[in-house]
This record gives C-alpha cells, structure tokens and sequence, in this order.
C-alpha cells in the first residue's frame, strides 16, 4: 500500500473497524474511506456494487460483520448466519468485480472445533463439530475464508483471511447481555462500584482460560498482513492466519484485574452452581510470530485504556 492509496474500512465504526482506521492514519494512510449502516447497506448487493463501483477502493479491510456474545448468538442464530453471509459475499464479490488489489476478511476463533487440541493451530479448521451456541456464525466465517481462497484460486484475487482471538478496546459493545466476557464484566465492576454494591457474582469457578487482544494490536497485524501476506498462488489459494497474544490468563484473574483498574472495593464471588465452558482456548499463532509480528499491548495496559474510553464515551457515571 501507498500512503496515498484508497483503502475501504466496511465496519469501520465498529471495534475492530475503528482501530483499523486509527492505526491506518497514525501509519500515515489518510485516503481512508467507510459508510455507516444508513449510509450503505452492505446486505445489498446492488447497494454495494454501486459504492464499489463509484469509489474503486484499492485495499479492503472486512471487519464489518453482525457479532456478540454467547447470548446474542443463541437467540437470534438465523440473523447471525444470514445477515454475515450476505455481508461478506458482497463485499468480496464486488472487491473481485471493480478491481480492488488485495482484501482482508476478518474471521473468529470460533470457527475451530470445539475439542480442538490446544493451542488451536491454523490446521484444525473443519477437524471437528463446532461449539453449536455460535455455530451459524461460525459457519458463516468459515464460508467467508474458503470463499476468499476460491476467488484467489479461479480469479486470480489476492484475497486472505485472519481470524482473531478474544478482541476489546475502544469503542466495544458493552450491552449487559449481548457483550462478550470482558467488556461485560467491566461494566458489571464499574456499576457495582458506582452503586457500592457489596459483591459481584461470576459464574462458575474462574478456572476456565481465555486469550485476549487489545483491538489496536489486532488492526497493526491486519495492516501488517495487507503488507506481507503472499499465500495467494499456494494450491488452496492460502491459508488464513491466527492474531492473538499467545497468552492465556484464567477467568478469576482476568476479574481480579478489571476488579482492581475499575476500583472497585468489594467483593468477588464465583457461583459454583453455573457452568464453566470450554476450560481452554488458545490459539498457536506462531505463524505470525514467524512472520515477524507481535502484539505491544499487555493485558492490564489495554483494560486500562478500554476503561478510559468506557468513562468518556460510554455515557455512564464517573
């Protein structure tokens, strides 16, 4: 890429969307372009030909995409699969069809199955059953990986896939049901402290282990990857690639931190009644690794910035 080059961010007020278009301009990459839903809608093909056909983005990030958490995805498991189907098929289509260079869709860890070995490598995708509360939307990932390696394979695209870890940061989806474990508890520490509530109740044991990725480390390795990434022309038209930190940390350690950056004095109860989930799940990103790229953002560092921007943004009391 450019400095000067035309870059398409779909989803780019999002959380992933957001830090792609922060990082792209602290890079120097100013001809930054992205739609709010009212402006396109991207489960319209003919909507989205048109815009693709008006600008003719060069260089493609696909972080748009209709997610949430455990609850989400078990009550509206239709929406998730249709609503992301159509999103990516658009997107990729007319990415081919007015000539964009190079496209980067952005997947989930939950496309691997649910005993995968860990930690879970590249390989292990369709190597099992997936867990069945999120899998219309991991289907519709996968759907969105193996569509990339078919055009690269048939039309010659240079189009590749990388499929996040646990993701937070600025700008995170911190609804009380429909949010994913981190921005959740977070919420749940800080209107716990502001109503000095005596406990906050977590379910299970705390033992289950999760990686987590501050979202501005997530946008540098999808730029550094639009860079890099030359898998194109391999047999399968590529194989995606694990981003993450490589570093797991326990559920109960996760809230004693949230616990002590939010201040919150009282106390942290784990109801032993509710069930863990998965015990672990990591990904091998080696890979990356081997590419020359690393996370810069450690765990606590991050909480503290995503809590910062919680008490700006997130229209709640101090």
């Amino acid at each position: 890429m450019n400095k000067d080059s035309k870059i398409y961010v779909a989803g780019h007020k999002g959380l992933v969307g957001s830090a792609l278009v922060r990082v792209l301009n602290h890079q120097g990459f100013m001809n930054v372009i992205g739609k709010t839903r009212k402006e396109l809608d991207l489960t319209n093909q003919s909507e989205v030909n048109s815009f693709f056909e008006a600008e003719r983005p060069e260089y493609v990030f696909l972080a748009a995409a209709k997610v949430g958490g455990i609850h989400a995805n078990d009550t509206y498991p239709a929406e998730f699969i249709f609503s992301n189907l159509q999103i990516q098929n658009n997107i990729i289509d007319a990415t081919y069809r007015f000539q964009g260079k190079k496209l980067c869709f952005l997947g989930s860890s939950c496309i691997y199955p649910k005993f995968a070995k860990q930690p879970m490598d590249e390989g292990q995708l369709l190597d099992g059953k997936l867990e069945p509360t999120n899998e219309p939307y991991a289907v519709a990932k996968i759907a969105g990986i193996v569509m990339c390696q078919s055009y690269n394979r048939q039309y010659g695209t240079e189009f590749f896939s990388v499929m996040p870890t646990n993701l937070y940061g600025p700008g995170d989806n911190y609804h009380p049901q429909n949010s994913h474990v981190l921005p959740a508890l977070l919420r749940r520490f800080h209107e716990a402290k502001v109503k000095d509530l005596p406990e906050v109740v977590i379910w299970g044991t705390g033992n289950p282990l999760r990686e987590f990725l501050f979202s501005d480390d997530m946008a540098r390795a999808c730029v550094f990857l639009m860079k890099n990434y030359n898998e194109f022309r391999e047999p399968r038209g590529g194989e995606h690639v694990n981003v993450g930190s490589g570093i797991e940390v326990s559920i109960r350690e996760l809230a004693e931190t949230l616990k002590d950056v939010v201040g919150y004095k009282g106390k942290l109860t784990f109801d032993l009644t509710k069930p863990d989930g998965t015990p672990r799940k990591l990904l091998d990103v080696s890979k990356l690794h081997k590419m020359g790229w690393k996370h810069e953002v450690e765990l606590r560092e991050g909480i503290k910035l995503a809590y910062d921007d919680f008490l700006l943004n997130g229209g709640v009391e101090r």
